[in-house]
C-alpha cells in the first residue's frame, strides 16, 4: 500500500472527510458538518452506523432520532440558527426511511438551507436482486426509491464506487456552502459499497475551508439602483430571509435610519429590524399589517432585499397596485433578483447594502411619507395591543391572547418557532421581534411537524437559549416523536400546545372559499355522516406527558402566563398545554391570496365564493 493512502471502507472514509470540512465568513470558521442524525437498518447499520461507531464522537457526534423526516427538520433548524455557515447530516436506510426524507428535503431547497442526506440503497453488483425493500423498475434497473430525492435536491449522486466518492463529496461540499447554491444534498450509498474498503489518498482527509462569499454588486448595476431609488417618491423595502442569512441587519439598520425608507418584512425576513424601531412595519403581504400593505398599494419603488416573493408576499399578484410601480431586487442569485422585471443587484445582500448606503449618501425620502409611515405604525401597534389584552384574567384565552402572554414571558434571545395552521398569519401580523433570530417561522414549505424538531435543532446550535415551539393539535399529532430525542438527550425545549379540535387554518379557509369547513374538524361522526358531532376526547397533554416531558396545564389566562414563566425557567423539556377560545380574534386579512374557487356548483356557499374571487382576482397585474 502506498504510503500516501489510507484503507478505509466508503462510509468511514466518508465519515473522516467531513469531520475535515469547515465553512469561514468574515474570520469566523466553523465545521460544515457538526454532527449526523441517523436511524439504522439493514442499508446502513453495517456501513455508515459501523463508520460513526469506529470515528467515535470527536470525530463525528452522532444523534439518535425517531423519524426520518424529523431529523431532516431538527437539521435545517440547526442551519437556520447558524445562518447556514454550519450543518448536519441524516443517514437512513434504504426503502421507507429513505423516501421519509422527501418532505424535509423539499422544505430545506425551497427555503435554501444546506442539510447533507445520506440514504442507503440497492447492491451496485446487483449481487442479491432484487432485496428487501428495492423498487423494481422493469426498464430502469438503475433506478431506486432514492430517485425521489433527486428534484428536491440540489445536488444528487448515487456513489456506485468507492473512488467515485471523492469528487461527488467536494461537490456536495460545494453546493451546501454556496449561499446562492444551497439547499439538500444528497449522496445515495449502495450499501455493498458502503461497506467496501479502498486504499484513499490522505489529502481527500486534509482539512479544508470553504469560504462562503460576499459577492459586491456590479458598478452598473449599483449606479441604475442607486438613480432608481433617488427618483423614487415612495420606496418601500421588503426584507426577507437572506437579511439574515447574510446577516446583514445592522447593514439594513444603518440604510434605513440614513435613507428613511421603511421595511416590511416577509415571514423569512421579519426581524431584520427590531420591532420597535421607527422603520419597522411589520410583515408584508396576506399575513401582514395594515400599514405594510397600504403603503405596497402605493409605492413606486419596492426593494427586495433576499426575498424569492412568494404568493404571500405580492398577495398573489394583487397588492403593489401604483401603475408606476417598479422593482429593485438585491439577492445573491439572480434567478430570485430578476423576479418581477425588476432591477437587479445580484449580490450579498450586506455588501449590497453598505454599497448603496455610501453611494446614496445626503439622500433621504420626504418628511411627510416618513410621518406617514410613522402614524401608520403607531395605529398598527394599537391594534397588537388589543388583542394581545385580556381583560378577564380568569377567562379561557384566545389564540391571539396566548401570543400576547408569550411576548411578556419571553427575553430578548429567546427563538419562537412554528410552521403551519392558523399560528403563522397570526404571528406574522402581531408577533414583536426583538432579535434577529427569535422569529422563526418556515414559511416556505409550511410543513406541519416540522416545530418541534426544529426546535431540537435550534437548541443544539444555541444551548443555552430559551427554544418555543408553537404547535396546533392538527400540527402536533402529525409529528411528536421527537419529544423523545429532546428528552434523552436533556435539551430543554418548550413545546406551547394549543388545543382547538382541528384544522383551524383549513377550517377558516375552506369556509372562505366554499368548501364549509368540510373534513376540517377533530369530532366524532354525526347522523349525517359529517364530522359535526362532540369534540374527540384525545388528550395531547397526556401524550406529551408519555414521551417524557414536564406538562403543564393551563386553562385561563392567569394559568398559561404563570405556565409559560415555569417552563422559561425548567431546565428540562416542558409542554404548556392550552385550549382556546376557537373565536378568531386576529385581525382580518389586509390582502387577497388566490386559492381557486369551484366555477360551477350547486351548493350556495360555494357560488357566493366564487362570484367573491372573480371580483378579487381582476385586480392581479402582471409587472413587466
Amino acid at each position: 500500500m502506498n504510503a500516501r493512502t489510507r484503507r478505509l471502507t466508503t462510509a468511514q472514509a466518508l465519515v473522516r472527510f467531513l469531520s475535515a470540512q469547515y465553512t469561514e465568513r468574515d474570520g469566523v470558521r466553523r465545521r460544515l458538518i457538526a454532527g449526523t442524525w441517523g436511524i439504522f437498518g439493514h442499508g446502513n447499520v453495517a456501513g455508515v452506523g459501523q463508520a460513526l461507531l469506529e470515528a467515535g464522537e470527536n470525530v463525528m457526534p452522532f444523534h439518535q432520532g425517531r423519524n426520518e423526516q424529523s431529523m431532516v427538520h431538527a437539521a435545517v433548524g440547526y442551519a437556520r440558527q447558524l445562518n447556514r455557515l454550519s450543518a448536519q447530516a441524516v443517514t437512513t436506510s434504504i426503502g421507507p426511511g429513505a423516501t421519509n426524507l422527501v418532505t424535509g428535503a423539499a422544505l430545506a431547497t425551497i427555503n435554501r438551507l444546506p442539510v447533507l442526506l445520506l440514504p442507503g440503497d440497492y447492491f451496485a453488483s446487483h449481487a442479491p436482486d432484487p432485496l428487501l425493500q428495492q423498487l423494481e423498475h422493469p426498464v430502469e434497473a438503475d433506478v431506486s426509491v432514492n430517485d425521489t430525492l433527486r428534484p428536491v435536491s440540489r445536488y444528487f449522486d448515487r456513489i456506485t464506487r468507492p473512488e467515485a466518492l471523492i469528487p461527488s463529496a467536494l461537490q456536495a461540499m460545494r453546493v451546501l456552502a454556496d449561499p446562492a447554491e444551497t439547499g439538500a444534498v444528497t449522496l445515495a450509498l449502495p450499501q455493498d459499497v458502503q461497506a467496501e474498503a479502498y486504499d484513499w489518498p490522505e489529502e481527500f482527509f486534509a482539512e479544508r475551508v470553504w469560504y462562503v462569499r460576499r459577492p459586491a454588486p456590479d458598478p452598473v448595476e449599483l449606479a441604475a439602483a442607486v438613480e432608481a431609488i433617488r427618483s423614487a417618491e415612495r420606496p418601500l423595502i421588503v426584507a426577507g430571509g437572506g437579511v439574515h442569512h447574510s446577516e446583514a441587519e445592522e447593514a439594513l439598520k444603518a440604510f434605513v435610519e440614513a435613507t428613511g425608507v421603511p421595511v416590511a418584512s416577509t415571514q423569512a425576513g421579519k426581524g431584520s429590524l427590531r420591532f420597535d424601531h421607527p422603520a419597522d412595519l411589520g410583515g408584508i403581504g396576506h399575513t401582514g399589517t395594515a400599514v405594510s400593505d397600504d403603503l405596497a398599494r402605493t409605492a413606486d419603488l419596492v426593494i427586495g432585499v433576499g426575498t424569492r416573493y412568494t404568493d404571500f408576499t405580492t398577495a398573489s399578484g394583487t397588492l403593489f397596485q401604483n401603475p408606476d410601480v417598479r422593482f429593485l431586487n438585491l439577492n445573491i442569485t439572480g434567478f430570485d433578483a430578476h423576479k418581477l422585471a425588476a432591477r437587479t443587484l445580484v449580490c450579498d445582500a450586506k455588501s449590497g447594502l453598505e454599497r448603496l448606503l455610501e453611494a446614496l449618501s445626503g439622500h433621504r425620502v420626504s418628511e411627510a411619507y416618513e410621518a406617514e409611515c410613522r402614524s401608520g405604525k403607531d395605529r398598527w401597534d394599537e391594534i397588537v395591543e388589543a388583542v394581545y389584552r385580556a381583560d378577564d384574567e380568569n377567562a379561557v384565552p384566545t389564540q391571539t391572547q396566548v401570543l400576547g402572554a408569550l411576548d411578556a414571558t419571553v427575553g430578548d434571545d429567546d427563538v419562537v418557532i412554528n410552521a403551519a395552521g392558523s399560528l403563522p398569519g397570526d404571528l406574522h401580523k402581531l408577533w414583536r421581534s426583538r432579535s434577529p433570530r427569535q422569529y422563526h417561522l418556515e414559511y416556505g414549505y409550511s410543513c406541519m411537524g416540522y416545530e418541534i424538531p426544529a426546535g431540537i435543532g435550534v437548541q443544539q446550535a444555541a444551548p443555552g437559549t430559551p427554544v418555543w415551539a408553537l404547535v396546533g393539535d392538527g400540527t402536533y399529532l402529525m409529528m411528536p416523536t421527537e419529544i423523545v430525542t429532546a428528552v434523552q438527550e436533556g435539551l430543554p425545549v418548550n413545546i406551547v400546545l394549543i388545543q382547538n379540535h382541528g384544522y383551524a387554518s383549513i377550517g377558516g379557509l375552506s369556509q372562505e372559499t366554499g368548501g364549509e369547513r368540510f373534513g376540517t374538524a377533530y369530532r366524532f361522526r354525526a347522523a349525517d355522516g359529517t364530522f359535526t358531532g362532540d369534540p374527540l376526547p384525545v388528550d395531547l397533554a397526556a401524550n406529551a406527558a408519555s414521551l417524557g416531558m414536564d406538562v403543564l396545564r393551563a386553562k385561563t389566562v392567569r394559568e398559561l402566563r404563570e405556565a409559560l414563566a415555569a417552563a422559561r425557567a425548567s431546565d428540562r423539556p416542558t409542554c404548556v398545554h392550552v385550549e382556546t377560545d376557537p373565536a378568531p380574534t386576529a385581525p382580518p386579512a389586509e390582502a387577497w391570496w388566490d386559492v381557486p374557487v369551484a366555477e360551477t356548483a350547486s351548493r350556495e356557499a360555494a357560488v357566493e365564493a366564487r362570484e367573491r374571487y372573480d371580483r378579487q382576482v381582476a385586480d392581479r397585474r402582471r409587472h413587466l
